[in-house]
């Protein structure tokens, strides 16, 4: 079948994409910028790729005509706090008119449980975009489904981070909201699962895991598996703001996305019915199986896909990320340092596996205070690390930068920062034909304070800099 994958380079996306081709579907992937889509040369030349916003308007005769089935898997909550519903509406009202143009089948949506009357601002979007999506010339499917725990997932990963960090927690009520998580590869099945499958078509399903616990249970239960001490200990004054900023500052989490997630953890996220799980034979796995299935792949250095790579993650937008792929030239401070190598194999690698938990080679104790100092202010900060520690695709997000360029055969490595400063800044590595690591940050100042800003970091740049570079170059 020919399957239309949008949100190819999202967190599920990422996962099902390998999935669909080991099932020799064609697939056409659906993306705002081609050059996101984190996968290797190889699986680039088995797919097609389109480059679409669907908050856009509407591009007549854009998709392949003869599309059988279509995944929706794009998500706007991440976004904002604010207005991620009008564009989740948008976003599937314009899908719709674009599958007119086709001769799609089956319509497949993974949206989350929805069987409460009072919902958060994020299901209730779920739930009228789906509506929407009813109303389009296709068989809809509609996979509910429950927290998602695997390795990189948001849920699972904001959990690791609290229990691993914290043996002591004050904690909201919302601590003592009902949820039934399900693994990563269950969702999986279940998506794979449904493709032409018309005992599906135009109906929704529950897809959970066999486990109803509340969030302190899943914490506790996170805690036993890993053999960790954790207290919680509950407080009814802990307002969503403040429930927000302590998730904010405690795990690697943005801002916007942890006060959409406070909202909807007040709400209970159980399944109604296993009739998908009856229909497709699947045995769903325990919460503490899928802990452990996401050590595993943690473990081995094989996670696929982390929320962290999304723009969920960023201080910038896709268009505003691609205006910066070219450095300026003009207007900008500089700090160029260059160094002879005598083994290019070793530098470019040591390149390529920069930041994480290899830190940056020289001072790591002052990028941690950078980092914490940017998380103070309202930036990301270093908790995101890095998915891969020895892959690099172009927007991957690294520590408290993001990959604009990485291209191993040309040798070069471009960053552009995230942190919160007065201007906009670039870091490069590239390795030239004569085996010279050049290592060149460039920072565009904004106003007179980022002049300021860049002048006094110059006395840590100059070692800074210097040590990195030393650490990369020689052997």
């Amino acid at each position: 079948m020919k399957i239309l994958l949008t949100g190819a380079n999202g967190y599920i996306g990422m996962r099902l994409l390998p999935l669909l081709l080991e099932e020799n579907h064609e697939v056409v992937c659906a993306v705002r910028s081609a050059d996101r889509l984190s996968v290797d040369k190889d699986v680039k030349a088995k797919i097609d790729i389109v480059e679409v916003d669907f908050l856009d308007e509407v591009k007549p005769d854009l998709f392949p005509k003869d599309i059988d089935a279509a995944f929706y898997l794009v998500h706007s909550m991440t976004g904002s706090t604010k207005d991620f519903s009008e564009k989740e509406q948008t976003t599937a009202e314009n899908f719709n008119a674009y599958m007119k143009n086709t001769s799609v089948n089956q319509v497949i949506f993974l949206s989350g449980i929805v069987n409460e009357d009072n919902l958060s601002k994020h299901l209730e979007s779920r739930k009228n975009v789906e509506s929407i999506l009813y109303k389009g010339d296709f068989h809809l499917t509609v996979l509910r489904a429950g927290i998602i725990v695997g390795s990189g997932s948001a849920s699972f990963e904001i959990i690791r981070d609290l229990c691993e960090k914290l043996p002591l927690m004050i904690t909201p009520k919302w601590v003592n909201t009902k949820c039934q998580p399900i693994a990563i590869r269950d969702v999986l099945k279940h998506l794979i699962g449904v493709i032409g499958k018309s005992e599906t078509y135009d109906d929704s399903f529950d897809i959970a895991g066999p486990n109803v616990l509340t969030y302190k249970q899943m914490m506790k239960t996170y805690a036993k598996v890993r053999q960790l001490s954790l207290l919680i200990i509950n407080v009814p004054v802990m307002t969503p703001k403040l429930s927000s900023y302590w998730l904010y500052f405690v795990t690697a989490t943005s801002y916007k996305l942890a006060a959409n997630l406070v909202d909807s953890m007040r709400v209970n996220v159980t399944a109604n019915d296993t009739r998908l799980q009856d229909l497709l034979k699947i045995e769903t796995h325990t919460y503490e199986e899928a802990i452990q299935m996401a050590f595993v792949k943690i473990e081995q250095n094989q996670v696929i896909s982390s929320w962290k790579d999304s723009k969920v993650s960023s201080r910038y937008s896709q268009k505003d990320l691609n205006k910066y792929i070219k450095v300026p030239k003009y207007g900008c401070l500089r700090d160029f340092q260059q160094m002879k190598t005598d083994n290019p194999s070793l530098a470019l690698e040591r390149i390529w596996t920069i930041g994480g938990k290899n830190g940056w080679y020289y001072a790591n104790f002052l990028w941690k205070i950078r980092g914490y100092v940017d998380k103070l202010t309202g930036g990301v900060g270093l908790r995101r690390g890095r998915t891969n520690p020895d892959k690099l695709y172009p927007g991957d997000s690294l520590d408290f930068w993001r990959v604009l360029m990485a291209d191993k055969e040309e040798k070069r490595l471009l960053l552009f920062a995230e942190m919160k400063i007065p201007g906009e800044a670039w870091l490069e590595f590239h390795i030239d034909e004569d085996d010279i690591v050049h290592q060149n940050a460039t920072f565009r100042p904004r106003g007179l304070r980022g002049r300021i800003y860049w002048y006094s970091m110059l006395p840590f740049h100059f070692f800074i800099f210097n040590g990195m570079l030393t650490k990369i170059a020689k052997s």
